[in-house]
């Protein structure tokens, strides 16, 4: 697949797979910053990417960043769609500092992964109901029925 790529800072390497069975990519990030404890901030991918049509890009953290950094994205996943890429759509890894200390992202840092996934806009068809219900509601499947005596 050949994507339309830009870096804002293109000193810094291109994101990459960094091994051939890889399903994500690591982000680069393009300055250094600060997460003050307790706050939400946004890490600059340096990259603005062009999403091909049928796909999304998913931002998520990588595994080791809440243990190495102290960080955590609070969203879980950043959707990143196929009209998100004009001058000023640089992405941006939104990351929370879950430490009583101010964290620092080094630039060059990689604290975040991204991965193409195939999507399908929904065609809505309204129904006036969706006849017997055949589970127990939210949850029903969570029972822990084997573990009681």
């Amino acid at each position: 697949m050949h994507i339309a790529i830009q870096r804002i800072d293109p000193s810094l390497p291109l994101p990459r797979y960094e091994s051939t069975g890889a399903a994500g990519f690591d982000f680069i990030t393009r300055e250094d910053t600060v997460i003050a404890p307790g706050a939400i901030g946004l890490v600059p991918g340096n990259v603005i990417v062009q999403v091909p049509k049928g796909y999304a890009l998913l931002v998520l953290p990588r595994s080791s960043l809440a243990r190495k950094k102290g960080l955590v994205c609070p969203h879980s996943i950043g959707v990143i769609d196929q009209d998100y890429h004009g001058p000023k759509d640089e992405i941006f890894v939104q990351v929370q500092n879950i430490t009583q200390e101010p964290v620092t992202i080094e630039r060059g840092e990689r604290i975040a992964q991204g991965l193409f996934v195939r999507v399908d806009q929904a065609e809505w068809q309204e129904v006036d109901g969706h006849g017997a219900q055949t589970r127990g509601g939210f949850g029903s499947t969570g029972s822990n029925s084997i573990l009681r005596t």
